[in-house]
């Protein structure tokens, strides 16, 4: 097995793993624990190339630096990729060194689950390391995060209707939910049981048809969906659809969903803004997941009623977004970034003090 130390500025540590034995080609980016040790989700993808892998996980680990500091999880930013085709590279012996890798970073880095990779996969990896999380609840874990990311969306959505209307009640406010797999197609549940009139649409007509048969939901056609007129706009799939072309197609009050990097530029925050949309950042209102899983890492272990407690705070951040927002005179990504960045201050000040 080579680990390989990359340089890049801004990152605490990048490294690279080639194990000829597994096949694994693998990165873990570090970006920042001022706040507590690194967790971020391990992903797996077909990358064109080490450059695009690199890229990725840069971006998602200085991500979650932001994620965690919003949701004062008392966590730092990080994450991994592994570059492989994961419905055909997947074996026992690739998982068995990634735990390794990771056990290499000497716990300034903790995994969890990300795309296309699963609780039997962490299983493996747990072998090697302990710096693991979000598996099962037999072995003491929390489980499944979606539920929570669910859940802690619909707190947001409380302050998202607050700031439209003053109240937080959802009777008869609707909600287009936009992806309806294991998070969006909860949260789509979680917004009709608290009155909010519900429409839904995904690529998989078969997931929408069964959810429609079961709650009752409104089904638009996903092509062109971003074209309905609603009171909230919840991406809960694909990034990157909030853009020049959907944009000013849009016929919504507010942009919130659970979808990771909903804008394809961060300026487009600034034209949802200046077309009177509300948008609620992303990594303020899909932390509930990041929040479980943090809750295993406190004294005594994991607590579902501690994590319930801890989730329900999105709305009190998103709350302090949307006040930064009208008094810094921003747009509320820019509101949520310079949250973050006091929380992380906090962290040095806390740091330099001790």
């Amino acid at each position: 097995m080579e680990i390989t130390d990359i340089q890049v500025e801004g990152y605490e540590k990048v490294v690279r793993c080639r194990d000829q034995a597994s096949g694994l080609h693998a990165l873990i980016a570090v970006h920042n624990t001022t706040l507590g040790p690194a967790l971020g989700g391990m992903r797996m993808l077909s990358y064109a190339s080490e450059d695009e892998a690199l890229f990725d996980v840069l971006r998602l680990s200085k991500g979650m630096t932001f994620k965690s500091a919003v949701a004062d999880t008392g966590l730092g930013g990080g994450k991994s990729v592994i570059i492989g085709n994961p419905e055909t590279d997947k074996t026992p012996e690739l998982f068995r060194a990634m735990g390794q890798f990771v056990e290499s970073v000497g716990g300034k880095y903790i995994t969890a689950e990300d795309m296309n990779i699963g609780i039997p996969d962490l299983d493996i990896v747990r072998g090697e390391t302990r710096w693991v999380t979000g598996l099962s609840r037999e072995s003491g874990s929390s489980g499944n995060p979606s539920p929570y990311t669910a859940h802690g969306c619909l707190f947001g959505l409380r302050a998202v209707l607050e700031e439209l209307d003053g109240s937080g009640d959802f009777t008869d406010k609707h909600v287009l939910v936009q992806g309806v797999g294991a998070v969006g197609g909860r949260l789509a549940v979680l917004l009709k049981e608290a009155g909010a009139r519900v429409s839904i649409c995904d690529i998989n007509a078969t997931t929408v048809q069964a959810l429609h048969e079961e709650y009752g939901f409104e089904v638009v056609e996903d092509d062109g969906h971003h074209k309905v007129a609603c009171d909230i706009y919840s991406p809960c799939a694909r990034g990157a659809g909030i853009n020049d072309e959907t944009i000013p197609e849009l016929r919504c009050r507010a942009v919130a969903g659970c979808a990771n990097n909903q804008l394809l530029d961060p300026g487009h925050a600034a034209a949802l803004r200046a077309r009177g949309i509300l948008y609620a950042p992303d990594y303020v209102l899909n932390a509930g997941g990041i929040i479980n899983v943090s809750v295993e890492l406190m004294p005594g272990g994991y607590d579902e009623a501690v994590a319930m407690e801890q989730i329900g705070k999105i709305y009190d951040n998103l709350k302090r977004v949307f006040d930064i927002s009208r008094e810094d005179d921003v747009p509320t990504n820019e509101a949520a970034k310079r949250l973050a960045e006091q929380r992380l201050e906090a962290g040095r000040a806390e740091r330099a003090g001790a």
